[in-house]
């Protein structure tokens, strides 16, 4: 094989290439026209809850309904450290603190006990990623959100349709937010989405997002609100992708059991977990090589690319950043685990020989590292 297998692309069939032309085609080209409000009421149906609001991308979707809650400075918002750094910056946008919990070893999620041990008066919500794929342990976080009174946000931007103890992922906690950028398991091209039961934030949420309008006086705005609509045009491919999401969901978990077929004799390597009561959707399949460090991890990945494999690595933890780095914090488990871990080829448009070929050429690879 010499062509270059990215790590992910979009699966684009005539349906979606219909829709988007549909939306086009009928002049409602911006945050006004009929596939909104039917990607809105689909996308609610899926994941299980009474609301879903379009939003422009899944970053202002957290930072929406951060501000939806009353999320404001002086508060404290805990996140997991291995996160992609837009689930921090949300919280920072209010004014508010993010404070960095660590992971579960197994699942590389928030940890449940880290984010018991990091609330203090201050805490107001904590935001549980479902990470590349995999639901965090909600039920022990929602008892722990019921003791100390707090918010709790899923963050499910890379796991839609993942599911924890038969319950899919953004209708567990108060609100959910999802990302539909080209990468993830449905695309907008850029997009994201609210899921919630709570009509009191929907209403809100849906207010804040078109400038703090009032429905009953038109261009009166009574306070700062946002631009944070999504496109009639994004709602149509978003659309049309979820009319085939069973089916991409599907494949994700075929690509990811060939992955495991073909790497199952390499010893000190770790794939994906999929924990007992989780489904887990393998929006990127992940290899952990216990005797890597980041040195070892960036020459393995440059020797694969070289072979025309494209790989990318963990997200570093947040309070690596240096706008969030404090002398002497780390949280060990995070600390350790971005250095070992990589995400391989993972799209929709695999075939099984591709990924033979991929983990032959892995084991090579680690061979001569």
């Amino acid at each position: 094989m010499t062509k270059f297998i990215p790590v992910s692309e979009p699966t684009i069939t005539e349906k979606e290439i219909e829709y988007v032309l549909q939306a086009v085609k009928s002049g409602w080209v911006s945050s006004l026209g009929e596939y909104i409000n039917k990607f809105e009421d689909e996308f609610a149906k899926f994941v299980g809850t009474k609301y879903a609001l379009a939003v422009a991308n899944g970053t202002v979707g957290l930072h929406l309904a951060l501000v939806s809650l009353g999320i404001k400075e002086g508060d404290e918002v805990i996140v997991p450290d291995l996160t992609f750094i837009a689930t921090a910056n949300a919280v920072k946008y209010t004014g508010a603190t993010p404070v960095f919990a660590d992971i579960d070893k197994e699942t590389w999620c928030i940890s449940v006990e880290d984010i018991e041990r990091k609330i203090t008066p201050r805490t107001k919500a904590v935001i549980p990623v479902h990470l590349y794929g995999h639901p965090a342990d909600m039920d022990p976080i929602m008892e722990i959100a019921k003791k100390y009174n707090l918010y709790i946000i899923e963050d499910c931007a890379e796991a839609h349709g993942a599911e924890y103890k038969s319950k899919k992922v953004g209708s567990i906690g108060h609100c959910g937010v999802f990302s539909f950028y080209g990468n993830k398991i449905i695309t907008t091209g850029e997009g994201g989405m609210i899921t919630t039961n709570d009509e009191k934030l929907y209403e809100r949420a849906k207010y804040l997002r078109d400038h703090a309008m009032i429905k009953e006086k038109r261009y009166w705005h009574t306070e700062v609100g946002y631009n944070y609509r999504m496109t009639n045009i994004q709602a149509a491919l978003g659309l049309a992708q979820l009319e085939r999401i069973n089916e991409i969901i599907n494949k994700k978990r075929r690509i990811f059991e060939w992955y495991k077929e073909g790497l199952k004799d390499l010893e000190g390597i770790k794939l994906n977990p999929e924990k007992e009561l989780a489904k887990n959707v393998f929006w990127m399949v992940c290899l952990v090589i216990e005797n890597f460090d980041e040195e070892k991890r960036e020459k393995f990945m440059e020797e694969l690319k070289n072979k025309g494999i494209d790989t990318r690595p963990f997200f570093y933890p947040c309070s690596m950043m240096p706008m969030y780095k404090k002398d002497g914090f780390v949280n060990r488990i995070a600390y350790e685990i971005y250095q070992k871990g990589i995400n391989l080829p993972s799209g929709y448009n695999l075939k099984e020989e591709e990924i033979k070929w991929i983990c032959q050429e892995v084991k090579i690879t680690l061979k001569n590292i």
